[in-house]
Formats: C-alpha cells, structure tokens, sequence
C-alpha cells in the first residue's frame, strides 16, 4: 500500500485521474492526493474506483461515487457541471487508463471547458503507451486508432485509410474478434508487415507476439486469446520509388537540416540512410 497524503482542498475544477490497467500498484501518488481531496468523485464504474481506493487506504470520507459512463453521460453531467459551478473540485476517473483515450468522458471535458472551468489531469497508465513501449517498434511517430469499426465494409475501408499512413499504428481489439481482424489486415497492409500483440499488459499473464502479420496470424490460428489487447503495427516499409523518395525529402528539407531530414525519411521510408543522403545531396545540386 502506497502512502496517502493527509487530503488538502483541491482548487476548484475537473481532475482527470488515470487509473492501473492492471497491476494496482500502478497508480500515482499524485492520483491518490486527487482521489482523497476531491470534493466529487465521479467513476465510468464506480465499484472499481471504490475498490481501488480500499487497497491504497484512501478514505470517502462520507463522499459518494457519481456513475458518469457512456450510457449515461447525458444525465449526470449537469449534475457534475453543477459541482464545478458551485466552486468545487471534481475527480473523474475511468474503469482503467486514462480517461478520454478509448474512454469516457471528452464531452464532460469539453462542456467543462466551455464553461470556463479549469480541467486538468493527474497523468499515468495508458495501454496504448505501455504496449508501444515493450513493443520493439518505431516511437517517433504513432497514431492511436482506437477500436475498428464494427461493420466489415467499415472495417475494411478504416484499414485502407491507415495502410498509408507513415506512422506506427496503435490498435484497441477485442479478443473475440482479434483473429477476425489480422487477415483483414494481411490483405490492407501486407503480410510482411510488423506487428507487436501486446495482451494483458501489467498482468499476471502479460503477453507479446512479435513478427509478421503472416508469422503473428498463424502462431494464434485457432488459440482463444484472452484478456486485453493492444496492436502495434509497424508502417509501411515496402521500398519507396524515386517520387516517393523525392517528395518526402522536399518536405523534411522544408524544416529540418540536410541530416535530420536524412535520417527521418530513411526511418520513415524504410531506406538505406546512405541512399537518403545521395538522393539529398542531388536535389540541392539540381535546386
């Protein structure tokens, strides 16, 4: 149990507390002064944060846990809106992560915003982070993409949109549909594309695949992966033609030195820095 501070009064306003996505010792000491001082606590499930805060030793202290989740934000936001109003400091937190990433509460953000409140967070745990940390691929660029869209039409056009994407891409899956989902992406990306399957992460059963997505997909055919999964996929790294390589360099050229521009298009196109440098070198001759 992690030491908690005697509770302070908190400076009105919306306090967005990160909460562990798996291993409760995750949480900040920070999150836990939020947690004990708050005049309103609000949970997407209140029975989690009310556990959560029974291992730590924070108190309610006569509080009570407000529910606000996606089926009943509508509701129980002007109650929330109200507290900020009256001068009070209110405490959101997820079920776990970090609040607004594949969780609720933007429109509590923005509403809170608009009226003038100060919003601000009490940061940590955040799958999609962990998993692009442990999963051995590019960080100078990510997308978060979230979770793919139910309809097969939809799913398959969503895919399309981020086969181009120069960015490593952060994908929220379901177990029962991730085996559904990698032979869609074998026909949008490739099947030499890289992909980390980052499963219970902070867990007693924490889980990476490393690979291909044809070396990935058929080491999971026909296994029921369980628990929470996170996708990392690499971006395109099939040799880039001469437009390509001209084009990305004209733009790096724009902002960065000759050697910065170099090494952030031959990451990003997935070529020999030595090329990258000559075709350079060229275009500033041929300028």
């Amino acid at each position: 149990m992690f030491p908690v501070t005697q509770a302070q009064k908190l400076p009105a306003g919306l306090y967005l507390v990160a909460t562990p996505i798996g291993s409760a010792r995750d949480i900040t000491l920070r999150a836990l002064d939020v947690l004990a001082s708050a005049d309103v606590l609000a949970a997407e499930d209140t029975r989690s944060l009310r556990r959560l805060m029974g291992l730590h030793g924070v108190k309610l202290e006569g509080r009570r846990i407000v529910a606000y989740h996606d089926h009943n934000g509508a509701a129980a936001r002007p109650g929330l809106l109200r507290a900020l109003a009256e001068g009070k400091s209110v405490a959101y937190a997820p079920e776990a992560g970090t609040p607004l990433v594949a969780d609720p509460g933007y429109q509590l953000v923005r509403e809170a915003l608009e009226a003038g409140h100060m919003v601000t967070a009490a940061p940590g745990p955040s799958a999609a982070v962990a998993a692009l940390s442990i999963a051995g691929l590019p960080t100078d660029r990510f997308l978060f993409a979230g979770f793919p869209p139910p309809g097969k039409a939809a799913r398959m056009a969503w895919l399309k949109d981020l086969a181009a994407i120069p960015a490593t891409l952060v994908i929220y899956e379901s177990p029962k549909r991730v085996n559904r989902i990698f032979g869609e992406m074998v026909q949008s990306f490739g099947k030499e594309r890289k992909i980390a399957v980052c499963r219970e992460l902070t867990k007693r059963f924490e889980e990476v695949l490393r690979g291909t997505l044809e070396e990935v997909s058929a080491a999971v055919s026909g296994r029921a992966l369980k628990g929470e999964i996170v996708l990392v996929v690499d971006r395109d790294r099939r040799p880039a033609d001469a437009k390509d390589l001209q084009g990305a360099l004209r733009e790096a050229l724009r902002e960065m030195s000759v050697k910065d521009a170099t090494a952030h298009v031959a990451e990003t196109l997935g070529l020999p820095r030595r090329q990258v440098y000559q075709a350079a070198l060229k275009m500033g001759e041929d300028e």
